[in-house]
């Protein structure tokens, strides 16, 4: 049984320019619609309204180092961490999603996370992309 998976994605952009744009939570509907549908600046938080409710989002402080992690308080008030960075190789860039099992998790949960998190990438990978056309 996986207790977490790494996910990578290569896309043909700089770093620059793939940080900038996961970077910013208004973004997350372009990319990640699987978090859920709309994300919107409240006082200052961010909050993704997802089917369970409503989310808070905290990204990590603007960094040169290309660390995207973020944490999401769900609904029913528990704190997912997730793990993502964006590196540089050449003149593109590396994506690395760390996927965590959570405590009680089943394999099919996990299955359904995992196939989520692939799809995520590879749709940021396609508009990254696209956008650059």
């Amino acid at each position: 049984m996986a207790t977490d998976t790494r996910h990578l994605v290569h896309i043909d952009r700089p770093v620059a320019e793939v940080y900038a744009f996961a970077a910013d939570p208004a973004n997350l509907p372009r990319w990640a619609p699987g978090l859920g549908g709309s994300v919107n600046l409240i006082d200052g938080q961010w909050f993704v309204d997802t089917p369970e409710g409503r989310a808070r989002l905290t990204f990590a402080p603007a960094n040169e180092y290309g660390v995207l992690d973020h944490e999401v308080r769900t609904p029913s008030g528990e704190t997912v961490y997730v793990p993502l960075r964006a590196i540089a190789d050449g003149n593109a860039t590396e994506v690395v999603f760390s996927l965590r099992r959570m405590p009680g998790m089943s394999d099919t949960d996990f299955d359904r996370d995992t196939a989520l998190v692939e799809a995520d990438l590879a749709r940021l990978k396609a508009v990254l992309e696209s956008a650059a056309g």
